[in-house]
C-alpha cells in the first residue's frame, strides 16, 4: 500500500481517494518570496548608493547655484550651469559605483542617454523654479528672493527630478544585458536541480 507525502497541516491521502484541495509544489512559494526579497534588497541597495551620489552632487549643485546667484547670474542660467556640472559628477559616480556591476554598453551611448534624461530632469527643476520666481513672484515678492529660488529649484524641483532620474537611469542607461540573457538558462538549471532533489528525497517516494 502506498500513500502520498502529506502536505503540512493535512492528513495522509490514499491514492484512490479524491483530492480535497489543491497541492502546492514544495518550495515554490518560499523560492518566490526569496526572489522577491532579494530583488527588493537589491533595489534598496541601489537606492542607497544612488542617494549617496545624489547627496554629494546636491551639495555641489547648491554651492555652484549660490555662487552664481551671488554673482548676479540669471536664475535660470545659474541653475543650468550648476546642474550641468553636478550631472557630470553624478554620471561618474553612478557608472563606476552605483551600477558598476552592470554590463557596459558604450561610454558614448550611456552618456548621451544620461544627458538626455538629465535634460528632462533639469526641465522639471527649471519648471518649478520658473513657476515660483516668475509666476508666484508676481503675486508674492518673497518668491523672487534667492532663498525662494534655491528652495524651489533644489528642494521641490530636485525631488521630482531625482525620482525621474533614478527610474530612467536604471531602466534605460545602465541596463542588465547579461542578467536578462542568462535568465532562461538559470531558470532551467533551478528547475532541474529541484527535480533532482525531489527524486533523492526519501519522503517523496512511495512507501510500500
Amino acid at each position: 500500500m502506498s500513500y502520498a507525502r502529506p502536505v503540512s497541516g493535512a492528513s495522509r491521502v490514499q491514492p484512490d481517494q479524491p483530492a480535497t484541495g489543491s497541492y502546492v509544489s514544495p518550495g515554490t512559494q518560499p523560492r518566490g518570496l526569496r526572489a522577491l526579497r532579494a530583488r527588493l534588497g537589491g533595489l534598496v541597495h541601489e537606492l542607497g548608493k544612488f542617494g549617496t551620489v545624489g547627496a554629494v552632487t546636491y551639495v555641489l549643485d547648491t554651492t555652484i547655484l549660490n555662487l552664481a546667484l551671488s554673482a548676479g547670474v540669471n536664475p535660470l542660467l545659474a541653475k543650468t550651469l550648476s546642474t550641468a556640472v553636478a550631472a557630470t559628477a553624478a554620471f561618474v559616480g553612478n557608472r563606476y559605483w552605483t551600477w558598476r556591476d552592470r554590463a557596459r554598453s558604450g561610454l558614448h551611448r550611456e552618456y548621451v542617454l544620461y544627458f538626455v534624461f538629465n535634460v528632462v530632469g533639469l526641465g522639471i527643476g527649471l519648471g518649478c523654479l520658473g513657476i515660483s520666481h516668475y509666476v508666484l513672484g508676481r503675486v508674492w515678492p518673497v518668491f523672487t528672493t534667492q532663498l525662494a529660488d534655491v528652495i524651489s529649484a533644489n528642494v521641490v524641483g530636485m525631488a521630482g527630478g531625482t525620482l525621474f532620474r533614478f527610474w530612467s537611469y536604471r531602466r534605460f542607461v545602465f541596463r542588465t544585458h547579461s542578467v536578462i540573457a542568462a535568465a532562461p538558462e538559470l531558470m532551467t538549471n533551478k528547475l532541474t536541480s529541484s527535480d533532482n532533489d525531489a527524486r533523492h528525497d526519501p519522503l517523496t517516494r512511495d512507501v510500500r
